[in-house]
């Protein structure tokens, strides 16, 4: 058995090494080295991908506190929902399951669309040329899920220092990331406390209640609770809005089709979705807890797997041309979401809300493009998500 080193390479803009798919087509399991915690499995196919995240014999709690094969070199000890199973994870994950139904995301759009429209009313009074990332890629979610959690608008800045060393894996010290987190407990930890003292009907209030009227939740499971839904509901959809802008003007007939026929927008988000690499490395170990069959190999009880969702949505035998993108794509059964127990709470929301800075965007700016070359833009390194720092554009 081959043990392979990984990360292969170090992420580059939004390309894909190519051993991911090597390895799909001859190793759909493979065995790897990882920086830190030893060496554990690699799913690449969609399958066995579908199959780690859906099957209840592979553990994301079993993985806490211990030295298991990962990216990032500060071992999880933190129980978030992220990380429990059932019947936990279905415990906390129904108090906030409502927040995040598509008929309330809708109630939202209002909102999302008075923020878009807001922040590029700043644009266009600034004039070109401006950056997208700080104008309207961060600011959408970050006042949305700050609006939903009752986050103060004078405090919504401090945290993304945090937020950003907490998500990367090669530009900080173990201790450094940790640090990161105590601060962010620590934040929600005086936010849980102003709620006990001033009852407030946002979500952490919500969950505050529930801690301490129902006790459905441990004083522990409320904070990291909060900290997960303030870090996860921001980070991802702000570089994803940010990856989707720069693809697009990547492939200018991808943009040009989208201008002509607006109607695409949501499926063509669902493609964009799929096709753009939003994880620079692979980065949440599950523990077999019983010996398995994946792939052509098997997994023993105690072994740890990663799975690459980037590489099961570019698997050819479920997505025809996976390679390319395609906004008439009629079927898109995509795993950026996730699968299983753990599909991605804010689903819905997070389409939303690129469909709304998406659309309005390139309808305010029918002449926007790329103030330099696409090679020149300047992409986040060390950082377990992909997203550039900078998006200048003019028009």
């Amino acid at each position: 058995m081959t043990t392979r080193s990984y990360p292969f390479s170090e992420a580059e803009q939004l390309r894909m090494d190519p051993t991911y798919l090597q390895l799909q087509e001859t190793e759909p399991v493979s065995w790897v080295r990882m920086p830190f915690g030893g060496e554990g499995w690699l799913a690449t196919g969609y399958q066995e991908v579908k199959t780690v995240l859906g099957d209840p014999r592979f553990s994301r709690s079993a993985t806490v506190g211990k030295d298991v094969p990962r990216t990032s070199p500060r071992i999880e000890n933190d129980s978030s929902i992220l990380s429990l199973d059932p019947p936990d994870h279905g415990r906390l994950r129904k108090l906030v399951a409502k927040a995040f139904t598509a008929r309330r995301i809708e109630l939202l759009r209002e909102r999302a669309q008075e923020i878009v429209d807001g922040a590029l009313d700043a644009v266009e009074a600034q004039g070109p040329p401006a950056d997208l990332v700080s104008t309207l890629n961060m600011p959408l979610p970050i006042t949305i899920i700050c609006d939903m959690l009752g986050v103060p608008e004078d405090e919504r800045v401090g945290f993304q220092g945090w937020t950003d060393v907490l998500l990367g894996y090669g530009a900080f010290a173990a201790e450094e990331i940790g640090d990161a987190m105590n601060s962010l407990m620590g934040y929600i930890a005086a936010m849980v406390a102003e709620r006990r003292r001033v009852p407030h009907d946002d979500m952490l209030g919500v969950l505050v209640e529930a801690r301490d009227g129902e006790d459905r939740l441990s004083e522990e499971e409320l904070v990291t609770f909060g900290v997960t839904l303030l870090v996860a509901g921001h980070e991802t959809t702000a570089n994803m809005l940010g990856n989707i802008v720069y693809t697009l003007f990547d492939r200018p007939e991808l943009l040009k089709s989208l201008r002509e026929e607006p109607d695409l927008l949501p499926a063509a988000v669902e493609e964009l979705v799929r096709f753009i690499p939003l994880g620079s490395v692979v980065a949440v170990p599950r523990m077999a807890l019983e010996d398995v069959e994946l792939g052509g190999v098997t997994v023993r009880a105690g072994e740890s797997v990663l799975v690459s969702m980037m590489a099961a949505n570019r698997d050819p035998s479920v997505f025809a041309d996976a390679g390319e993108v395609d906004f008439h794509r009629a079927n898109n059964p995509h795993v950026a979401f996730g699968h299983g127990v753990h599909h991605c709470l804010g689903a819905p929301l997070a389409r939303m809300e690129l469909q709304v800075a998406i659309g309005t965007l390139f309808r305010r700016f029918p002449t926007l493009e790329l103030a330099v070359p696409v090679a020149d833009v300047p992409f986040k390194r060390g950082r377990l998500i992909r997203g550039p720092l900078e998006l200048p554009v003019t028009w």
